[in-house]
């Protein structure tokens, strides 16, 4: 073959490819156009419908409403707008009343991510799903999966370490983490779960939050000629600061907060870089002592304790053990902000 038309063929195989991409690029933008007439024709006729329902004086004729309508629109448009269907439309347009919230949201996010957001039971639960879909650019499967392992529950347990003056930021760690992926036996060392963390490290960095970079593993620190070494350090960009790892198993023990403590200084000491802010710990335990942890207050030293599940229950049980732990967590932050309000009545 000549240099020619070598030439040649590379010319067309480079325009094809940049054919190929605006003709998909065109289609995308399409699709996207397409998903977002879909959603705001749903959230109008939702928000049409449900004010009608809502303005009638008798409930049971608003029930006959969305009944009739919804066999009536059937008829002409398929079945798209049967009744459950309607009363899903008039459930969205309540629960995202702001018709340019949802315009932003339609353009990256489609009717059946939004359906998949209704059964939520609070507008912060939703808020925060709605931002790990957009952030993660989940699918819709990715969004349930995220929403069916309780994801908004776990961080609020996570939080409700973090009260008052506090070295760590919200919303970063979970409580629970669920690992059911490293595929673990029922007994296991720290070494065993730490090698199943790094042959399945992009697993555990979509459970352990958004931007988490891994750095090193058995991270080597001298000190007075003695070796320690750090289980797992990872960067977080959104934090712009190191995040130490600890594995430990069995139930949390006090002496553990001294370690990381420890830890911690020595990479504020040596690995902080300039622009970066304090190094912060996260302690896994097979058991959380959650009164200790409350006692220690070990958030005000950067450090935040959470258990691990290796295997998880059936998803009724799961649910349930979840949250029974949240509502614990959730008492003792009202109890802890009451016994703040009577302080601060006190000295007054």
């Amino acid at each position: 073959m000549t240099e020619i038309a070598r030439s040649s063929g590379e010319a067309e195989r480079d325009l094809l490819a940049r054919a190929s991409g605006v003709i998909e690029e065109g289609q995308a933008a399409a699709a996207r156009q397409a998903n977002l007439a879909l959603t705001l024709t749903f959230w109008r006729l939702g928000r049409l419908v449900g004010d009608e329902v809502l303005g009638s004086e008798r409930a049971a004729y608003g029930e006959q409403i969305v009944v009739s309508l919804g066999r009536q629109l059937v008829e002409r448009y398929g079945r798209s707008y049967e009744e459950k269907n309607l009363r899903r439309m008039i459930q969205f347009a309540q629960q995202f009343p702001d018709e340019q919230i949802v315009v932003s949201l339609g353009r990256q996010l489609s009717w059946t991510h939004f359906r998949a957001l209704l059964p939520l039971k609070t507008p912060e639960a939703r808020a925060f799903y709605v931002q790990e879909a957009v952030g993660q650019g989940l699918s819709v499967r990715g969004l349930r999966q995220l929403i069916a392992r309780k994801g908004y529950e776990r961080r609020e347990i996570a939080n409700a370490q973090i009260v008052g003056e506090t070295a760590v930021p919200r919303d970063v760690f979970r409580d629970p983490y669920l690992l059911d992926f490293l595929g673990l036996e029922d007994t296991f060392l720290e070494h065993d779960l730490e090698a199943a963390i790094i042959r399945d490290m992009e697993a555990f960095l979509l459970e352990a939050g958004n931007g988490f970079a891994f750095v090193e593993r058995q991270k080597r620190m001298i000190i007075d000629d003695d070796d320690y070494h750090l289980d797992l350090l990872f960067f977080s960009r959104p934090l712009r600061r190191l995040v130490a790892v600890e594995l430990k198993i069995g139930k949390f023990k006090a002496a553990y907060e001294g370690q990381m403590k420890l830890y911690l200084k020595w990479l504020d000491r040596y690995e902080r870089r300039d622009g970066e802010e304090p190094p912060i710990g996260l302690i896994l335990c097979t058991v959380a002592g959650r009164e200790q942890i409350e006692l220690l207050e070990m958030h005000k030293d950067g450090i935040v304790v959470a258990e691990y599940w290796t295997a998880l229950p059936p998803k009724a049980e799961l649910q349930a053990r979840i949250q029974q732990i949240y509502e614990a967590a959730a008492e003792r932050v009202a109890r802890r902000e009451l016994e703040a309000s009577s302080e601060r009545e006190d000295t007054e």
